[in-house]
């Protein structure tokens, strides 16, 4: 089995080089990485993770804390892609990750104790909820971290341009003739469904839409159940809306199935704009327009924000903001 002294000798680089390239230190160019990455992956190295962690005086696990209200955590076709993707970027820096719950064995703990005593090099949470005391906990402790979905002060953060992805919504509509546009929107206890209705509200503005508050209906924690139930009220209404831009996908399924349940069509009867573009989205019918969230980008963003705490050994404070964009497929139609 190659060594670190195998790979030193085959590049040409010092064992120091070679230990700070691996363990993804910002002072190694980007092109003796690469020779070190290269010589790595054709040597086969890999490397002692006790023997790593007593030089490093790093564990190379990383956290995932999952708080959010819906109770759906990881099933959630949006919070699982951006999982994904962070967890293939810090893979290929050689970390681990370990999912953190409340619970050491029989032993009720926070999520910071848990951290702790699993001596992770770092957390990311995925957190919707601005006033959860863990999740303050968490941010305000030494330990690196990156919080996903909510905007922050206190820790390095990383979301989508919910603002901006709801007026992009809206022109997209407006576009199409439409001026009688309704909003299910996310509870107000998270950032996303702030944000969404913030931008909503700015959009109508802008286009000098005469938008009655009852066309705004809370959707709760963005299940298919509240877009379902949101969606019924909308229909109760006498001057029932022509189009609804709705939050999160998954509540847009659900109002499209209430809409088909009283006889009606989409987009014929009402068009239906989305957010996050979830994977099932292009496959519904009819396939959902939507605003995607690049959970590729977040995910790897996350992992940067991250691990650059980790390396600089300093806790740093930072929001990365992804664009969004629209997919035009077939729940929206001209008037």
């Amino acid at each position: 089995m190659a060594t670190i002294y195998d790979i030193a000798k085959k590049t040409g680089f010092s064992i120091t080089t070679v230990s700070r390239a691996l363990n993804n230190y910002p002072d190694v160019s980007a092109k003796t990485k690469k020779l070190i990455l290269d010589a790595v992956e054709e040597m086969d190295y890999y490397p002692n993770s006790i023997a790593r962690s007593l030089t490093t005086k790093k564990s190379w696990t990383l956290g995932v804390i999952f708080i959010e209200d819906l109770g759906v955590g990881i099933k959630h076709p949006f919070f699982s892609a951006v999982i994904q993707s962070f967890k293939q970027r810090v893979e290929s820096f050689g970390y681990d990750i370990i999912f953190l719950s409340q619970n050491v064995g029989s032993e009720k703990k926070s999520y910071l104790d848990h951290a702790l005593h699993r001596g992770v090099d770092g957390i990311i949470v995925v957190c919707s909820n601005y006033d959860n005391p863990e999740v303050q906990n968490l941010m305000e402790s030494n330990i690196p971290s990156v919080v996903i979905d909510l905007h922050s002060n206190k820790s390095s953060v990383v979301y989508s341009d919910s603002f901006s992805g709801s007026e992009i919504a809206i022109n997209h509509l407006y576009s199409l003739g439409h001026r009688k546009i309704a909003h299910i929107s996310g509870h107000t206890k998270t950032f996303a469904g702030t944000e969404r209705l913030r931008g909503f509200v700015e959009a109508v503005d802008k286009l000098n839409l005469n938008i009655p508050s009852s066309y705004i209906v809370e959707g709760g924690f963005f299940s298919y159940e509240d877009g379902y139930d949101a969606m019924k009220v909308l229909l109760e209404l006498k001057d029932r809306p022509t189009a609804v831009f709705v939050a999160g996908d998954l509540m847009a399924l659900g109002a499209i199935s209430a809409i088909k349940e009283v006889g009606l069509n989409v987009p014929d009867d009402i068009s239906i704009v989305g957010f996050d573009d979830i994977e099932i989205a292009k496959y519904t019918t009819p396939k959902l327009t939507t605003v995607r969230q690049d959970t590729d980008l977040i995910g790897e963003n996350a992992a940067k924000v991250l691990l650059n705490q980790i390396n600089d050994n300093n806790k740093v404070y930072s929001a990365v903001t992804v664009p969004v964009e629209l997919i035009n497929r077939e729940s929206t139609k001209e008037i």
